[in-house]
């Protein structure tokens, strides 16, 4: 079955929106897993407006699970990975001012930087996954970085699943192939809702993992944590 990662960022937009400490983002981690997530994703950046590092510090000993940061490789991100030592790390192509992903590496572009930080997390043992799109060729330059994993960026998907999701679906079919010839793992991520999940993992079921954030916690203030977590789940099987 497809493991379902919470992203906890929204968590902590909300706490920081008041200051102090409510929600708890270190409760919520603690959570999501007891309420039956396979993973806790965090994405810090560098004006720390959700996760801070301090955070991914202090959550990074709660984990029993899967930990997967996400980010961009700058030097403090590195930095931070390094002394944390993830699962898995996520590599972005969002500059410090985006307000959320929304493309996927140019894996040919960045060759030269890709394999120098993902050489870099794999001599410390950490699983690597690039963000990308569908194009066969970026999937695989990914390849050729040394990435152990791709993580599909499904906001095309989602955005053309409520019109014709034959049609959304088929390029992230496509991309899946290429990427598993390559013996690359798939992950999947962004605008994945409980509407769209269920018919990308039947397509692909390929993809290990997916990572929701925005609109898991969302649907937790109707229907609470532990109920939209085992509601989500529920949709991977």
């Amino acid at each position: 079955m497809t493991k379902l990662s919470v992203n906890i960022n929204k968590i902590a937009t909300l706490r920081n929106a008041r200051g102090g400490r409510y929600p708890d983002v270190l409760k919520a981690a603690i959570d999501c897993q007891r309420f039956g997530a396979e993973g806790i994703t965090v994405h810090p950046r560098p004006d720390e407006r959700h996760i801070r590092y301090a955070d991914v510090l202090d959550i990074a000993p709660l984990i029993s699970t899967e930990f997967n940061i996400e980010g961009y490789p700058n030097a403090s991100f590195m930095d931070l990975v390094l002394r944390v030592k993830p699962h898995q790390v996520t590599l972005v192509p969002d500059p410090p001012e985006a307000l959320t992903s929304n493309a996927g590496w140019d894996t040919l572009a960045n060759a030269g930087l890709l394999s120098e930080v993902l050489a870099e997390f794999k001599r410390h043992g950490i699983r690597t996954s690039l963000f990308t799109g569908t194009e066969a060729r970026m999937i695989e330059g990914a390849r050729a970085v040394g990435a152990d994993r791709v993580e599909f960026y499904t906001e095309p998907y989602a955005d053309l699943y409520p019109e014709n999701k034959e049609a959304a679906v088929r390029p992230f079919v496509d991309a899946a192939k290429v990427a598993s010839d390559l013996g690359l793992g798939i992950n999947a991520g962004h605008d994945l809702s409980l509407h769209n999940l269920r018919y990308l993992v039947q397509c692909i079921p390929a993809i290990l993992e997916v990572s929701i954030g925005h609109a898991l916690i969302s649907d937790a203030l109707y229907f609470g944590l532990e109920n939209t977590i085992q509601r989500y789940r529920r949709e991977l099987q």
